[in-house]
């Protein structure tokens, strides 16, 4: 996790190695059902729509009891199975973009990059996180939030360990 500071831009950067083939790696970030599993752990996720196709729609929600969170996310890239890339916006119920509820000066644009490599029989991945199109408050706003990003990240990746030793049981 890191913030580059040779950008105008705050980064959040994750690397993880995961003990799974990067297709199947791959498909526990591009399968609707399996990201409802590991994405926004400790809450339901709920994905409404997963166009996945450049210019494609994920209208996802995160509910805890009675409480929701909407996003929209735009796929920008999609090269399988080496790297993704999506712009996420805080949503209302009906999908129009709006500031993020919790955090008025969060940025209204999140691009999120995905890589994906071979290493050995394991899989690298590199997530970063970037404000696009921000305000200086909103990239404040990132940047004073970057150290704590990991944690939410880590326990859902801790759900896909679990995911991909069950798929890689179920290839057996």
């Amino acid at each position: 996790m890191t913030e580059n500071p040779g950008t105008e831009n705050p980064e959040f950067v994750l690397d993880r190695n995961f003990k799974a083939s990067r297709p199947m790696v791959w498909r526990a970030w591009t399968d609707p059902d399996l990201i409802t599993r590991w994405y926004g752990p400790g809450v339901d996720t709920i994905v409404h729509k997963f166009d996945f196709r450049p210019g494609g729609q994920w209208l996802g929600e995160m509910r805890w009891g009675e409480n929701s969170q909407y996003s929209v996310s735009i796929f920008q890239e999609i090269e399988e199975p080496e790297k993704l890339v999506w712009d996420q916006s805080s949503s209302d119920a009906e999908w129009n973009i709006i500031a993020n509820p919790m955090m008025t000066d969060w940025p209204r644009i999140v691009r999120t990059i995905v890589t994906f490599r071979d290493q050995g029989p394991e899989t690298f991945v590199r997530l970063t996180w970037v404000p696009h199109d921000a305000t200086d408050a909103e990239k404040a706003c990132f940047a004073g939030a970057v150290e704590n990003m990991g944690k939410g990240w880590e326990s859902g990746f801790t759900i896909m360990d679990e995911i991909l030793s069950e798929l890689q049981g179920s290839d057996s």
